[in-house]
């Protein structure tokens, strides 16, 4: 298997590097993530993860050993190709994708085109303990935090005499849909979805 290879850039797109080393040229597909990595570089040295099937041999490469890791990772799923793995680390980097398993947040996998309601499930049920053993330490924090903010919104929405029932959908859907929201933006935004 190929580990990595080192060489110049000679043809580049959002979606493929041709990479010359040795008199030989390499057609690589990455992600939008690794191309921006590799923004303004002529001479790389990028990590490969190689597909072998019957009719093609086919590399994919990193500009991070976290984005192979996380690539490896997806393509475990059954049912999650390299393609498939391709474009969701193009549709979101490496540590929001690991962040959005992490946290059960099937409602940004489902934004990634091709990833359905079943396919979300399946990833975040068999990855999610699997991307815990690397995951950083403030995962529980992040964790805590999230339901924090969702707790205080809803007390929040309790005040102004929104119903508990809607008003708790409405939280745990804006805050599910938007991790980084702060307590005031999951307020405004689940009042004016409630309203």
């Amino acid at each position: 298997m190929i580990h990595h290879i080192t060489g110049k850039i000679v043809e580049k797109s959002p979606a493929y590097f041709v990479v010359e080393t040795s008199g030989v040229g390499y057609l690589i597909n990455i992600s939008l993530f690794t191309f921006e990595a590799f923004k303004g570089k002529e001479q790389v040295s990028i990590l490969i993860h190689q597909v072998i099937k019957e009719d093609a041999h086919t590399l994919f490469g990193f500009s991070t050993e976290e984005e192979r890791r996380i690539f490896r990772l997806l393509i475990s799923v059954s049912g999650v190709g390299a393609s498939t793995a391709r474009l969701m680390l193009s549709a979101m980097p490496p540590d929001e994708l690991r962040k959005a398993i992490l946290l059960e947040n099937d409602t940004a996998l489902k934004r990634i085109k091709g990833i359905g309601a079943k396919s979300a499930s399946r990833i975040i049920l068999e990855l999610k303990d699997k991307m815990l053993d690397k995951a950083d330490d403030n995962l529980e924090k992040l964790t805590l935090l999230n339901n924090t903010i969702a707790h205080e919104a809803l007390s929040g929405l309790l005040v102004l005499g929104y119903d508990k029932q809607k008003a708790s959908k409405v939280v745990d859907k804006v805050w599910s849909s938007n991790p980084d929201f702060t307590l005031e933006q999951v307020i405004k935004e689940s009042i004016r979805t409630l309203s």
